[in-house]
């Protein structure tokens, strides 16, 4: 809320350079819309990809993991499983939220009870979801031993007028075009983490809510490559500049834009790699269905691979093709099974041993 308070001195003096990558994102934006048009397969087929990446990420970096063997059986859509631990009931929370926002026509309006259901459906198996907190949530760090106090969050009593507040600031500043859209985004889930208003999920519901107002303005980036994968890779710089911005928050002194030049470069790279990963797989139109799941694996997979990241990637290519071109690959030398089920089975891990042919143009 303490972002939209005074917006000219929150939005005021924006770093020059940041207009410079916020206009490289409005570039993607218009070449995503005419993407949708033109390719609409190899849209659906990045969109697949992504989804598990998104999931396993942003549960990841909130140190809820899964065993990687059931990661395929646990991400499977809107399927209930017998799970086998708390980890893997979360993970499947994460699922159908993201599903859920994915899935819609058009985004919701953002509102507190849109954010209490999105909350509710991220704790659906184990419970506690759809509430805010009604205890203290120090966020905490640990350092040579001794446990630091990195923020604390308003109290309990204050958060349902702080979150009121802060959504009906964020949907007034963006009518009011007070600043560039995914400024205001940032802001919002800036303000967000600080109020930290439930009891657990804060850190997942805030990306949650990231991408749900990303489709609300028109960056649909989140579809086609996992931004959750690229905060994951990126946890210590991600949390560095969201401390950075928060100091000085409960007086309305802080500053906004160590957490935006994060959020706003980590969108960007996000929009280059959709332009590289959907070139790459321009590549593929036009080839016998062979040809494609050689291509796929010789240049396009990733080192270790299994046959749900082909079927992924190649929509509409049988099981019996992708198994015949697997075999043929493995006599030939450039792949090896990579576990220990001999190559037989849906989730045999497949190592790429090398990869010289030239992709096909």
């Amino acid at each position: 809320m303490q972002s939209f308070v005074d917006p000219e001195r929150t939005f005021g003096g924006q770093p020059p350079r940041l207009g410079v990558h916020l206009a490289r994102l409005d570039v993607g934006r218009g070449r995503e819309e005419l993407y949708r048009d033109q390719l609409p397969e190899l849209l659906r087929a990045l969109a697949q990809e992504t989804r598990v990446a998104s999931i396993t990420a942003s549960s990841a970096i909130e140190d809820v993991t899964v065993d990687p063997a059931r990661v395929e059986k646990l991400a499977g859509p809107g399927v209930d499983r017998r799970f086998r631990d708390r980890n893997e009931k979360e993970f499947a929370g994460y699922r159908d939220a993201i599903d859920e926002i994915m899935g819609a026509e058009s985004p919701e309006p953002l509102t507190v009870p849109c954010i209490l259901h999105l909350h509710r459906r991220l704790f659906r198996f184990t419970g506690g979801g759809g509430r805010l907190k009604t205890d203290d949530n120090l966020i905490v760090g640990f350092e040579h031993g001794y446990r630091e106090v990195l923020f604390a969050p308003p109290p309990p009593e204050r958060t349902e007028f702080l979150l009121r507040e802060l959504v009906d600031r964020y949907r007034a500043a963006t009518v009011a075009q007070a600043a560039h859209p995914v400024v205001l985004i940032g802001a919002f889930v800036l303000d967000f983490l600080a109020i930290h208003p439930v009891a657990n999920g804060n850190g997942r519901l805030a990306r949650l809510l990231t991408t749900h107002l990303l489709l609300q303005q028109g960056y649909g980036v989140a579809r086609y490559v996992s931004v959750e994968q690229r905060m994951w890779e990126t946890k210590n710089a991600y949390y560095a500049a969201l401390y950075a911005s928060q100091r000085g928050w409960h007086e309305g002194a802080h500053t906004l834009w160590p957490w935006v030049e994060y959020f706003v470069t980590t969108l960007g790279e996000a929009y280059d790699d959709f332009e590289r990963r959907l070139s790459a797989r321009r590549g593929l139109v036009g080839l016998s269905k062979q040809a494609r799941v050689r291509e796929y694996v010789l240049h396009h997979a990733p080192p270790v691979f299994r046959m749900r990241d082909i079927r992924n990637a190649l929509p509409g290519v049988s099981d019996p093709t992708i198994r015949l071109v697997l075999a043929e690959l493995r006599r030939e030398g450039r792949i090896a099974v990579g576990d220990e089920t001999g190559g037989r089975g849906p989730r045999t891990a497949w190592t790429r041993l090398e990869a010289s042919d030239p992709p096909a143009s």
